[in-house]
């Protein structure tokens, strides 16, 4: 399988199994696509989750904390790194 396909995937799963607004992880597409096209366009943590932040709370016209939001950056950026980093 392709790398891209496959670390895309996960970024999915872990976005999905997030939950922010405890809605369902199937209620969240648009929100999960912005997501991952924020942590290809992003390489720093505070940035992601700000945008993850933003995403986020102008889909569901609440507010999240960005301690959240930076939890799920950090493991997304983990797996960023990790599929840069295979040969």
């Amino acid at each position: 399988m392709n790398k891209d396909i496959e670390t895309n995937r996960r970024f999915d799963r872990v976005l999905r199994e997030w939950d922010p607004f405890k809605e369902g992880g199937d209620f969240y597409d648009t929100e999960v696509a912005d997501a991952i096209q924020a942590v290809h366009q992003l390489d720093d943590l505070e940035a992601l989750a700000r945008k993850i932040q933003e995403i986020y709370e102008f889909s569901f016209e609440k507010p999240l904390s960005l301690a959240s939001c930076r939890h799920v950056a950090t493991e997304l950026l983990r797996i960023k790194n990790e599929a840069s980093c295979e040969l």
